[in-house]
């Protein structure tokens, strides 16, 4: 229970169902921010503990800082200075939420780890496992970042909110007099104060910043020198502002070069790719991947979907061909694939280009 509407709601819809519920915060250590909430901060464990009275179910809360610190922060310093731009909700999900939090759950003989994702789990044919499949608030569906989840781990699993939209569980809050009914949502990575990459990593890095981030050229697609960048963190592909060039015409960060410590910029159409890699992918179904399929491809979370062929290569890696080129495929991202509203895997890209790759 993170002391926000999803989790709270969750936690009410199972009660009513029969289930003997207890909630548990996950106390992560990251600082509060006033006025901006933060779904692991001081104030949200605050909030959980007040619903679970309201709700007449125990509360307990798990410190899991040292797993925030080793398995998630420490990764997304690691992938912005190998010019990559991580998502960590996926990572908190994989290794935390679904990864220690569900392990020490099982420890202590609960049957189930619920929350307030709004995805849907469905048991298939005894033989055939489970399916992942959208939730059904177009807006609120969180999907995209569950796809490394694993058979074993859903039969322990339930998400009670997938079938509902975020506005009636709102409605539920205020019928069930919870406080947190008409609470903000947190929009922003909670260990990031102010969502300021940058300074983040500079502190994490201190005597050591100057030494790792160093200034590099700003090239165009020609190799000619436009400018100087003060650092590759500062940058991700799709950039406009902050580029620091005067021209003409906008210009689009369209890669960057880590090898070389350069900055590749051009015109909009520039930052489009009809093709992408993608490694470490992982498929809901046990099975794999043997053949190319025709998906539906997310290669951002709030990216629509968009048809492509899904082709399988040596090792973990797949391929993903585009019917229509993409915006600002970005390495260190998640491509993620749909058949339908049916999940069926996904992996983290890694270079994209026009079908030369």
């Amino acid at each position: 229970m993170s002391g926000g509407v999803d989790s709270s709601v969750a936690a009410v819809l199972l009660k009513e169902a029969g289930y003997a519920v207890t909630g548990i915060t996950m106390c992560l250590g990251v600082k509060q921010e006033a006025a901006k909430p933060r779904c692991c901060g001081a104030a949200a464990i605050e909030d959980a503990k007040m619903v679970c009275q309201r709700l007449r179910i125990p509360h307990y809360i798990m410190d899991f800082s040292g797993d925030l610190e080793n398995r998630i922060i420490a990764k997304f310093v690691d992938e912005y200075l190998q010019a990559k731009t991580p998502n960590p909700c996926i990572d908190c999900n994989r290794y935390l939420k679904f990864g220690a939090l569900l392990e020490k759950v099982i420890s202590l003989d609960f049957d189930f780890l619920a929350t307030g994702h709004y995805a849907r789990i469905e048991r298939q044919e005894p033989a055939a496992g489970y399916s992942l499949k959208k939730g059904i608030d177009t807006k609120k569906e969180q999907s995209y970042v569950l796809y490394a989840l694993t058979q074993d781990k859903f039969r322990r699993l339930l998400m009670p909110l997938g079938d509902y939209t975020k506005a009636q569980v709102r409605q539920i809050a205020q019928a069930q007099s919870l406080s947190i009914a008409d609470k903000p949502e947190s929009q922003e990575i909670c260990f990031i104060p102010d969502d300021n990459y940058p300074e983040f990593i500079k502190e994490r890095l201190k005597e050591g910043f100057a030494e790792a981030i160093k200034p590099g050229p700003i090239i165009d697609k020609h190799g000619q020198v436009l400018g100087e960048h003060q650092g590759i963190i500062f940058y991700t592909v799709g950039q406009r502002k902050r580029i620091g060039i005067a021209n003409s015409e906008p210009l689009y960060v369209t890669a960057i070069d880590k090898e070389n410590n350069a900055i590749v910029v051009g015109g909009k159409e520039d930052a489009y790719a009809d093709e992408l890699i993608a490694d470490k992918a992982h498929f809901i179904d046990a099975q794999g991947l043997k053949e190319p399929v025709e998906a539906e491809v997310k290669i951002r979370y709030l990216h629509p979907p968009a048809d492509a062929m899904v082709i399988p290569e040596a090792g973990d890696r797949v391929r993903i061909r585009f019917k229509q080129p993409q915006w600002a495929i970005t390495p260190g991202q998640a491509a993620v694939f749909y058949q339908k509203d049916t999940l069926l895997g996904g992996g983290t890209i890694t270079n994209f280009g026009d079908g030369s790759l």
